[in-house]
């Protein structure tokens, strides 16, 4: 073989080798794209409402993969009332579904869905302050709905207000499974 055949055969190795690389990255982050889109994502916790299970800035790993909402569960939320009254996704607990009968009594802070009173050990309340709802208890929760509230009760704007009310199930992005950051607190969340 030729001096010049062995660079010409080395540039064409040179070229195909770059190419495989191209491929392999090209092919890595349509992985990643697929997999961030349908299966899981991250989301940053803004503000208080749902201290102390979670703080402001916390990282939490979601996901709406065959995911249908439930009583307890923290979801992550998006505003598509186009209202423009939240930007940020919303962090809340699910209290109740479409369907379910939800009773708050703002006296003793007992929340009951369905007759029964939820065991909520995850509250954060301070009783010498007077908060309300804009809606009358009990209600229905209509179809295809969640009744959400912060576990911050005091600091929580929520399902309790007019402003937030009940949720679309369509506008929940996901439910958060766990928390990434900080390294500290790493874990499942409850």
């Amino acid at each position: 073989m030729s001096e010049l055949s062995k660079k010409e055969k080395a540039k064409s190795n040179f070229i195909w080798d770059i190419y495989d690389y191209l491929e392999i990255i090209v092919m890595s982050f349509a992985i990643i794209f697929v997999i961030y889109s349908f299966f899981f994502r991250l989301t940053v916790v803004e503000g208080e409402s749902m201290e102390d299970t979670l703080h402001d800035k916390d990282l939490l790993f979601i996901s709406d993969f065959m995911y249908t909402p439930q009583t307890g569960d923290i979801v992550v939320l998006h505003d598509t009332s186009l209202t423009g009254l939240y930007r940020e996704p919303l962090v809340k607990r699910v209290i109740a579904t479409g369907g379910q009968v939800l009773d708050i009594d703002f006296n003793t802070w007992t929340v009951t869905v369905d007759g029964e009173v939820l065991d909520e050990p995850y509250i954060k309340l301070a009783t010498d302050q007077t908060v309300t709802s804009s809606f009358t208890f009990p209600m229905t929760i209509p179809e295809n709905e969640v009744f959400v509230m912060g576990d911050n009760r005091n600091h929580s704007g929520d399902s309790r207000s007019l402003s937030v009310g009940t949720i679309d199930e369509r506008c929940i992005i996901g439910k958060a499974y766990f928390r990434v950051r900080p390294l500290s607190k790493f874990g499942n969340i409850y």
